[in-house]
């Protein structure tokens, strides 16, 4: 049976007291338990203070994004090692606002992970369509390129280090909701890929 997985990406929100006060507030709330994976991925300016806030609670800690390089000229970036430095145990990779803002593509996302996968960092990939795909019909084969984009190359035993996030994108801000029909059916299109490209 699968281990019910709750990650909480707060993007750019709250204040340092704020993000402080909620993560303190989950870490007395969860504790120490194992029933369920739990992590916080906050702003990176309170990546420190907020790690320290869950410090002996079973929450993990995660960065939003990674670049790829291990350092260089790449201003307002965050590598795997400053991560890691700052306790982080995950990141996040291929959301849908950086596929959509920042244009990265499944390459990007792949070297992402194999830098962060290199530093020890568990990730979070996430897939998903838009509205005007879901409309075409064409779920199935956007979901599919992006995990088999996104995951080239890496191996059966880098994959248990790996969770997919399916996000809806077109049920985001559109008034629509994704219903557990259509996310299960999503959900077991992703584990059949899986299980081709990986066993």
């Amino acid at each position: 049976m699968r281990k019910t997985y709750i990650a909480g990406n707060w993007k750019m929100n709250l204040s340092k007291s704020e993000a402080v006060a909620l993560a303190s507030a989950l870490a007395d709330a969860i504790g120490d338990s194992t029933d369920v994976d739990v992590a916080i991925c906050p702003s990176f300016g309170f990546l420190d203070a907020v790690g320290s806030a869950v410090t002996g609670s079973s929450i993990k800690l995660g960065g939003q994004n990674v670049h790829p390089a291990e350092s260089g000229a790449y201003t307002g970036e965050m590598s795997s090692s400053m991560l890691t430095d700052l306790g982080c145990n995950l990141v996040i990779v291929g959301h849908s606002e950086r596929r959509e803002l920042f244009r990265e593509c499944d390459q990007f996302v792949n070297e992402k992970i194999k830098t962060a996968l290199g530093h020890g960092l568990e990730i979070i990939l996430c897939v998903g369509e838009t509205l005007e795909e879901r409309e075409a019909g064409e779920t199935n084969n956007i979901v599919g390129t992006e995990i088999i984009g996104s995951l080239a190359d890496i191996s059966a035993e880098q994959m248990a280090h790996i969770t997919i996030a399916y996000e809806p994108i077109w049920a985001i801000g559109t008034g629509k909701v994704a219903t557990p029909e259509q996310a299960e059916a999503v959900h077991a299109h992703i584990r059949g890929i899986l299980t081709e490209q990986f066993g």
